[in-house]
């Protein structure tokens, strides 16, 4: 008698394993939702609390923004000193006391003040988040915890935004404050269950060991930000991933402005991308990282760039499309570039440990972040700046350096 031998409902599902993890699981999905919850309403709210317009309050918070850029190189040798867990808990609580402080700015060197703040705890936290996925991955389940961080991710800021728009409806400076106040506490509890995890068990128990402090004399103090510098495969990796940030800014910087001002439609249409994106990705995250585990890395990668140049071309078409196809082709654009943030996303997470010398990996990684901050700052201006001189302008140079990325990951696989 033949006897079948069953595949655990968990690795179908293509999650790893989380036992003993469950307080880090929460301080992702909560630091998440908190990032959700405030997102689309920090202009809202300062306009609404203080005498500023909404000009000099969207010049103070990009200032703060641009003051905030060093912060991944600062943050990098402090994880190499402190570890990776105690740096995104203390991420955390820079966050909840910026939040508390929206409560007290009404001047514009204010504004700027706890956005600064904030900023810096964002990027402390996602420039060590990286590292935990280190120390809670066993072997051969990191790509599948760096998907369900991005599920995590999605989930919490979908849910968030879903809380602070139903607060915002109910009206008045009130419910504004509520929704800053929720955002301080989570970020205050996220912090605490980060502090109060402790990982251990096999290969993360090595890693945790890893993750200790070490001395100022050690091997990653020695070699600093020049032997990352060094690196050359390390480096054409993070220029292959600004690419890939650019391509994730168009859901908040590009998909509404598009649809209003370029196709002149409602403005719930893109409201309702978003959900699917949010939807598709929470869906299908993990199954697909799954499915794609046996692959190459660097392969799986240029599939999604790929996947997102021909999401691009779709957008692009749509501006000389005739009307009754627009609709339809927003929404095949749109699952597209889901598919390519679901195939590539936990890959070049991966990719990013796997090429650091864990001797320095917190510098590697706050190299690694600087793409993400780079291009979050150029990116919107860079955007706006082409839908200017037409609606497909954008869409085609985001195919293009989609495109151009494919050649990096084949030679990155090349070299040694």
């Amino acid at each position: 008698m033949t006897t079948v031998e069953l595949t655990p409902l968990r690795d179908r599902l293509g999650l790893p394993d989380t036992t003993g993890r469950h307080r880090l699981v929460g301080a992702h999905l909560i630091d998440s939702l908190g990032t959700g919850l405030i997102l689309a309403f920090t202009l809202v709210f300062f306009a609404r609390t203080t005498t500023l317009g909404v000009a000099a309050i969207g010049a103070a918070v990009s200032t703060a923004r641009l003051l905030a850029l060093p912060t991944a190189i600062v943050v990098g040798p402090l994880i190499d000193r402190h570890g990776a867990r105690a740096v995104a808990a203390c991420g955390n609580v820079l966050s909840a006391v910026a939040y508390g402080g929206f409560l007290l700015a009404g001047q514009a060197w204010q504004i700027v003040l706890v956005c600064l703040l904030a900023q810096i705890g964002h990027v402390a936290y996602w420039t060590a988040s990286t590292g935990l996925v280190v120390l809670a991955s066993e072997e051969g389940e990191r790509t599948r915890w760096f998907a369900l961080v991005q599920t995590l991710r999605n989930t919490g800021m979908g849910l968030g935004a879903a809380l602070g728009a139903f607060l915002v409806a109910g009206g008045g400076t009130a419910s504004l404050r509520a929704l800053v106040v929720l955002n301080a506490a989570s970020y205050a509890l996220a912090a605490g269950l980060l502090a109060s995890w402790r990982p251990g068990g096999g290969a993360a128990a090595q890693e945790a060991a890893a993750d200790a402090p070490e001395p100022a004399t050690g091997e990653a103090q020695r070699g600093g930000y020049a032997a990352v510098l060094r690196d050359r495969r390390y480096l054409l990796l993070v220029a292959v991933n600004l690419t890939f940030v650019f391509a994730s800014m168009i859901i908040s910087m590009l998909l509404a402005v598009y649809l209003t001002e370029g196709l002149h439609r409602e403005a719930w249409l893109a409201g309702s991308l978003l959900v699917l994106n949010g939807v598709q990705v929470v869906l299908t995250q993990n199954v697909v990282a799954r499915r794609l585990e046996r692959f190459r890395p660097t392969r799986v990668v240029a599939a999604g760039a790929l996947l997102n140049a021909l999401a691009f071309g779709l957008f692009a078409a749509l501006a000389a499309a005739p009307g009754w196809a627009v609709v339809a082709g927003l929404y095949l654009a749109m699952f597209v570039y889901n598919v390519a943030e679901a195939v590539g996303t936990p890959f070049r997470e991966d990719l990013s440990v796997a090429l650091a010398d864990p001797a320095r990996r917190g510098r590697y990684l706050a190299v690694y972040q600087l793409s993400w901050n780079l291009g979050q700052a150029v990116a919107p201006a860079l955007l706006t700046l082409l839908l200017g001189r037409g609606a497909a302008w954008p869409w085609l140079f985001l195919l293009v350096v989609s495109v151009a990325a494919v050649p990096g990951l084949l030679r990155l696989e090349r070299m040694r």
